[in-house]
């Protein structure tokens, strides 16, 4: 019988990969901050935890998927989480969050001798249902070694992007940004195509059948092209690129295409 294993966070995101991680064989303690989320769980006979740290299994693995910065933070923080993951224990946290509240994070769990681990991943909930998520990963290499079987059974790719924690959210903060950009080019792309009289999902069938025939723009396109007032990155847009040109501003490098996205997707 596989280890137990911890999950925090059963949102969109979280509850397929949590049920793909139960069909794989692995025994779950779940929590999640709004208690109805756990029923799919419940019904099935998984232990649903109170608080935190009684998904934790002490030196086991514990993952979790969380809105972001300060949701993570109030996980690591909350009673008795961290003295309970203990020693050679791995928290392996596949939110989206800045490089430096990862950093913060991994030298609070070195202090208890437990490892620290980003993970952020690229695809929407159907890929994560469908076990296709791209999976970025940075940390220890004995801790990776340990979690890879996890995260084979949550996604097709893992990318290993080194030892220093922080590097795979600037990886997926990088992806996002990219993503968010890509959007707002093709909604004034398709802005354009419209006031001229032109059909804008003919143009998107161009465009991605010839010059850019990858998912970002086949994805935002469609939903661009078929209902372009309710189009909107969110909050979540707001967010990643809030978050990438802070991290590419601390680290000295220059982001002036960010600057401006950001301040356009806060303005919607």
């Amino acid at each position: 019988m596989k280890e137990t294993i911890g999950f925090i966070g059963l949102g969109r995101m979280g509850q397929p990969m949590a049920l793909n991680l139960l069909k794989a064989g692995y025994q779950l303690t779940v929590y999640n901050r709004t208690a109805s989320k756990t029923e799919p769980f419940a019904v099935q006979g998984v232990k649903i935890a109170a608080q935190p740290s009684d998904a934790v299994v002490e030196g086991g693995i514990v993952v979790s998927i969380v809105t972001d910065d300060a949701a993570l933070e109030d996980v690591v923080m909350s009673a008795g989480f961290l003295q309970r993951l203990g020693h050679n224990g791995i928290h392996l946290s596949m939110s989206t969050v800045s490089p430096a509240t990862s950093r913060k994070l991994a030298e609070l769990h070195a202090r208890h001798g437990s490892y620290y681990l980003d993970a952020p991943v690229f695809g929407p909930p159907p890929m994560a249902a469908a076990q296709k998520l791209h999976i970025c990963l940075a940390g220890p290499a004995a801790a990776k070694a340990r979690v890879r079987p996890v995260l084979e059974a949550l996604g097709e790719s893992i990318f290993d992007v080194g030892e220093t924690v922080g590097s795979a959210n600037i990886v997926k903060l990088s992806g996002n940004f990219i993503s968010f950009a890509a959007a707002q080019a093709m909604r004034e792309v398709l802005s354009l195509a419209k006031k001229s009289d032109i059909d804008p999902v003919g143009v998107v069938e161009m465009l991605t059948r010839t010059l850019f025939p990858i998912p970002i723009y086949q994805y935002f396109g469609k939903q661009i092209a078929l209902d372009p007032e309710h189009f909107s990155a969110g909050w979540i847009g707001v967010k990643d690129t809030g978050l990438f040109k802070e991290a590419a501003h601390h680290a000295g490098s220059q982001a002036p295409l960010a600057d401006l996205v950001h301040d356009l997707l806060a303005k919607e």
